[in-house]
């Protein structure tokens, strides 16, 4: 089966951000490389770090709703990798990131995706406005 062209979405520039994850030997399946689902784990910890960092879950919390995820290549401990984020819609109380797993150094990822928050308040669970520090930390991680 030849290669897909991911396009601009293969391109570590398309990117706003990264957040490096060392993987650990339980990140291992049975198969020798790192499992499927630990990708969304790490792909969590690099969104919501980004967001913590910059003091902006102060006053909502992110619910993913949505997600998708296709894998070009496979990752294996020791492997360090790289999350690039990027956001490509920003709604009212909702935020559709991009993503892409790189191996530290690699100009090729290993897996690229997206998902949705819905931002909600943290007592209600009911959607909230994006407003403030958050919203500004999102609009900066918007995709050109």
């Amino acid at each position: 089966m030849p290669a897909r062209d991911e396009g601009p979405l293969a391109h570590r520039s398309t990117y706003k951000a990264f957040h490096t994850v060392s993987t650990r030997w339980a990140d291992n399946d049975q198969y020798g490389h790192i499992n499927n689902a630990k990708f969304y784990e790490f792909v969590d910890s690099a969104v919501n770090a980004h967001l913590l960092v910059a003091g902006a879950l102060k006053e909502s919390i992110g619910l993913v709703v949505d997600s998708g995820c296709r894998y070009t290549s496979s990752l294996a401990f020791p492997d360090v990798i790289e999350v690039g984020i990027k956001v490509d819609r920003i709604g009212t109380s909702s935020v559709a990131y991009g993503f892409a797993v790189f191996r530290r150094g690699s100009p090729t990822p290993a897996a690229i995706g997206h998902f949705v928050h819905v931002y909600v308040d943290p007592e209600t669970r009911r959607p909230k406005p994006l407003a403030g520090t958050l919203k500004g930390v999102v609009e900066n991680l918007k995709a050109e």
